[in-house]
């Protein structure tokens, strides 16, 4: 990051005040040594890399924006992005599922109550245990206020039926936010409670092939006559969608912040191969057309850099257009990335579409990130509801 010219106008650190340059440069030195040697045996072998991330735990990021007094690291929502950045060099897929289980334990740690905070978070943050979010079902993705899942009251239980699809570590982790029907139809309907592995009643689906992320399992969530103690649910019954929406707005600026991790990297790996490659006698570096796509690239990054660092300030801050700010940089930031990433693939020629280049691998890895945490377009509509209805 300290060379002159282009990495030193893309330079992540630009910015940051001395407190967040020591938490970039931790994670960049974990994403450089422990994750990117092993990234594409883990894509290929689809390793779920738990001790690993039981390392990146023990320097604080089990748990980046959970309240310390229960195990956390009570860092800023910038801080968190700083971090996700950086550890994305390293995997973005690995990364991406980090940022999912800091969203759980969040959720958390922000909703349920003190015994509720105290049971489960210090095991989160620590990764002896690991999340899952459990929203999306088979027939309500994009309309999450339709879900199906329904937990009725028995008591001091409730007995979950129904099923999620598209549940990142789903079967290999230990604790699952679920959101479930307890009242009528739509968003007022719905509570979110916190189960266990191996809570009878639970149980998975089939490992699903991926083009990407296959450094994580995703799996299908099925309850079967699931009862769950009334004291596992956060918050108050009817407010699950709520808490369902505020943890997707930090994980949309988390997703976001891994996408601009693979971009950096996708830059600098074009960047080189541009130099040491020659063709009609000559570097590639020295084609002007070339130059332009790398400059419009870096260009891109830089913009989507600072939406969402900009997006992550308002959430932080708690401010009004903090949602619609997350959508947008959400928006931009994934789009962007994923065309930079797709760019510097096509610098490469036939060898960025061999598995030895890590760019292909970043390509597959941020293609999803346009669909998760809430769909592109969703965001659009977010964005222009908020304008239309001002």
């Amino acid at each position: 990051l300290g060379r002159r010219g282009i990495a030193s106008c893309i330079d992540p650190s630009a910015g940051l005040t001395e407190e967040q340059k020591e938490f970039q440069k931790v994670a960049l030195d974990f994403a450089t040594k422990e994750m990117a040697p092993h990234m594409a045996e883990w894509d290929e072998k689809e390793i779920f890399p738990v001790e690993t991330m039981r390392k990146a735990a023990q320097l604080g990021f089990g748990g980046i924006y959970v309240k310390p007094d229960v195990g956390g690291s009570g860092l800023s929502r910038l801080d968190t992005s700083i971090i996700f950045e950086a550890l994305s060099t390293g995997c973005t897929s690995t990364t991406a599922y980090m940022s999912i289980h800091n969203m759980c334990a969040w959720m958390i740690d922000t909703f349920g109550n003190e015994e509720q905070r105290h049971r489960f978070c210090p095991s989160l943050c620590s990764m002896e245990k690991f999340a899952s979010y459990c929203l999306t079902e088979p027939g309500s993705g994009s309309d999450a206020a339709s879900l199906l899942t329904s937990a009725k009251r028995k008591g001091d239980t409730y007995v979950l039926n129904g099923s999620k699809a598209f549940t990142s570590g789903g079967g290999d982790t230990d604790v699952y936010v679920v959101m479930c029907r307890t009242g009528g139809p739509g968003p007022k309907g719905i509570s979110c409670v916190v189960l266990e592995k191996g809570t009878p009643g639970l149980s998975f689906g089939k490992k699903e092939k991926k083009v990407g992320w296959n450094s994580q399992p995703t799996r299908a969530v099925i309850f079967e006559d699931c009862v769950v103690p009334v004291g596992n649910r956060l918050g108050a019954e009817g407010q699950g969608f709520s808490i369902a929406m505020k943890g997707l707005n930090g994980g949309r600026i988390n997703i976001a912040s891994c996408s601009l991790g693979a971009a950096h990297a996708s830059v600098l790996l074009a960047q080189e191969h541009l130099t040491v490659r020659k063709q009609f006698g000559e570097p590639l570096a020295n084609n002007q057309y070339l130059q332009f796509r790398l400059a419009e690239m870096a260009t891109r990054l830089v913009a989507a850099r600072l939406m969402v660092r900009n997006a992550a300030r308002a959430l932080q801050e708690e401010r009004e257009d903090a949602a619609v700010l997350c959508s947008m940089a959400k928006l931009f930031a994934t789009d962007e990335c994923f065309a930079i990433c797709n760019l510097a693939l096509q610098m490469h020629g036939g060898y960025g579409y061999l598995k030895d280049y890590a760019v292909q691998q970043f390509v597959r890895d941020i293609r999803v990130h346009q669909i998760l945490e809430g769909t592109n377009e969703v965001m659009r509509m977010i964005v222009a509801r908020n304008l239309l209805q001002g």
